[in-house]
C-alpha cells in the first residue's frame, strides 16, 4: 500500500520550510478541494509557480504531480487517531498490511531525508573517536541498546547504559575527543536534553537521531540524522519511527564496519569464537 501524499507531508512537516511549508499547509488544510486541482491550479491558489509546486512534489517523494495527485484519492486520517489509517472494520490481514506499510513508508521517507555528506561525516567522527557513548531514555533506549549491541562487533570503544543517572555521569566523563549518539523521537525529553547540554559543555561531537529536526535536541546537536514517520496520535509518538531510527543506527554500524574492514572482521571472529566456546 503506497503512502498517501497527506501522510508523506505530515511525516516530513518539520523538514519543510518556505514555499514548501506554504504548499504543505494548504494541502493539509484543504484535503477535499486539493484532490481535484491541476498543478497550474494549485500554483495559482498558493501564489507560487508550477516549477515550485513540482519541486515540492519531488521533495516529498513523488516522481510527478500526477503520481502525487493520485495518492490523494483518500482523505487523511484524523491526527488524534492513535492507530492512524487502521479502521475498526479492517480484518486481520488489512491491519497487518497497514502496519508493515507504515514501517516501509517510514524507511523510504527517512533515507530520502538524510544527505550523503551527513552519513559520511557521522562515519568519520565515529571511526576517529576515542570513545563513543550511546544515549537514550524510555523507548529511545531500545535504539541505543541496539546500537551498543551492533557496535560491539567493531573496534570502537562503546559505552551505553539504560539508567538516566548513569548516562549523565557518562556524559560528564566524555571529552572533545569522543562522540555521542543521542536518540529521542520527540527531541524534547528533559533528561535527554540535560545529557546533551552536558555533552555540549564538554565539546563532545553529538549526533542526534530524532523525528523532529527543529527540536531542542537538534539545535544542541552537532549533527542531526532525522527519521520520518507519520505522526498518528496527539502525543506525537509514532510507532513506525522506531523502525526508522533502528535502521539509522544499523546503517551507521554498517558504514563504520565496512570502512574499518579487516579490523571489524577480526573483532567479529574473536567474538564468534568466544561465544562458540561458551556453548561447548
Amino acid at each position: 500500500m503506497a503512502q498517501s501524499g497527506f501522510a508523506r507531508i505530515r511525516s516530513m512537516r518539520d523538514q519543510l520550510t518556505g514555499s514548501d511549508n506554504k504548499i504543505a499547509a494548504f494541502i493539509l488544510q484543504n484535503p477535499t478541494e486539493v484532490r481535484s486541482l491541476t498543478i497550474q491550479e494549485m500554483a495559482n491558489v498558493v501564489g507560487l509557480s508550477t516549477a515550485t509546486v513540482s519541486r515540492f512534489v519531488k521533495r516529498v517523494g513523488f516522481g510527478s504531480f500526477r503520481e502525487f495527485s493520485l495518492s490523494l484519492a483518500s482523505l487523511p486520517v484524523p491526527e488524534n487517531s492513535f492507530f492512524g489509517e487502521i479502521d475498526q472494520t479492517d480484518d486481520q490481514n488489512e491491519i497487518v498490511q497497514k502496519v508493515f506499510s507504515g514501517a516501509e513508508n517510514a524507511l523510504e521517507a527517512t533515507v530520502n531525508l538524510i544527505k550523503p555528506e551527513d552519513w559520511q561525516l557521522a562515519t568519520d567522527w565515529l571511526i576517529n573517536a576515542h570513545h563513543v557513548g550511546l544515549f537514550g531514555i524510555g523507548g529511545s533506549s531500545i535504539v541505543a541498546l541496539n546500537g551498543y549491541h551492533k557496535f560491539l562487533r567493531t573496534p570502537l570503544h562503546i559505552e551505553q547504559h539504560p539508567d538516566y543517572d548513569v548516562q549523565l555521569m557518562q556524559a560528564v566523563h566524555m571529552t572533545d575527543q569522543d562522540v555521542a549518539i543521542v536518540i529521542s523521537h520527540s527531541g524534547r525529553n528533559h533528561g535527554t536534553l540535560n545529557i546533551t547540554r552536558q555533552l555540549q559543555e564538554n565539546n563532545v561531537k553529538t549526533i542526534a537521531i530524532t523525528g523532529h529536526p527543529k527540536s531542542e535536541l537538534a539545535k544542541l546537536a552537532s549533527l542531526t540524522l532525522a527519521s520520518a514517520a507519520e505522526e498518528v496520535n496527539i502525543r506525537s509518538e509514532s510507532m513506525s519511527s522506531l523502525i526508522a531510527q533502528l535502521t539509522i543506527m544499523d546503517s551507521l554500524f554498517t558504514l563504520v564496519g565496512v570502512q574499518l574492514g579487516d579490523k571489524t572482521q577480526a573483532v567479529v571472529e574473536r567474538i564468534r569464537g568466544t561465544i562458540e566456546d561458551s556453548r561447548e
